[in-house]
């Protein structure tokens, strides 16, 4: 199912209001891991797989990337992150993910960020990736961590008083849809074991390069309502790779 959230007016509103949304990648909680995770970008052709407002492909031209594509399924996130950019090396492409069919070599790198929980088949991306990128090329992408992912509503447990208890983690095992609540809305979103993400990458003929549970950085904690809830369960989950 290819889903398309976020060209709906009330949830582009709502999601284009979030601090990551305003103030870009040094309000992204992640941001401070994910970024000593990405390759040296200097005369690299990038591909950015869901890339919102583009921020990411603006970071990769800033940091010396010759050409940069990003795919995205909302045109409402390709006209802002178009509305930011001002540089002809970087290309806005309205598709799903699963659709890209870009030929041999490509790419020298590829990025994904908060995307692939969205995609039904994490191993046919991981396919059509392997395609396009290069010999040696890389792959770096957040997804929420299955933790965050197995239950499915993705709510805290409270008390009476409407104090947080715990995080659920439920049919963990049980891969596949799951209808979560963000932003007041009902999203649907595809639960992934750390088993499927690690073996699909290395039967894919990737060498994994790093893995990271990522904290929100030190600044956010008391600067972002909730951040501090962070710290009591993993939310995502950033990984690095190679192709051989």
């Amino acid at each position: 199912m290819k889903q398309n959230k976020y060209d709906d007016t009330i949830f582009f509103d709502k999601y284009s209001n979030m601090e990551r949304s305003k103030n870009g990648l040094q309000a992204a909680g992640e941001w401070h891991e994910l970024r000593k995770m990405l390759p040296d970008f200097e005369g690299k052709r990038v591909l950015d797989l869901g890339c919102g407002f583009g921020w990411h492909c603006r970071y990769a031209l800033e940091n010396g990337a010759k050409s940069i594509i990003g795919i995205d399924i909302s045109q409402k996130m390709l006209d802002a992150a178009k509305s930011k950019t001002k540089s002809e090396h970087i290309q806005y492409m309205c598709m799903p993910i699963e659709d890209i069919n870009f030929p041999a070599n490509s790419f020298d790198v590829v990025i994904s960020s908060l995307a692939l929980h969205y995609v039904q088949s994490f191993q046919d991306i991981l396919s059509k990736t392997s395609k396009c990128l290069s010999n040696g090329g890389d792959f770096v992408f957040s997804v929420e961590h299955p933790i965050f992912t197995a239950q499915g509503l993705q709510e805290w447990y409270y008390d009476d008083k409407g104090n947080i208890l715990h995080w659920p983690v439920d049919q963990y095992f049980t891969e596949g849809m799951r209808k979560a609540t963000f932003l007041e809305e009902e999203v649907i979103k595809y639960h992934k074991t750390l088993t499927t993400y690690l073996n699909s990458l290395i039967k894919a003929g990737f060498e994994i390069t790093g893995l990271v549970e990522p904290k929100p950085e030190e600044n956010l904690l008391y600067t972002v309502p909730g951040m501090v809830d962070e710290l009591r369960r993993p939310m995502m989950l950033l990984v690095s790779a190679r192709k051989k």
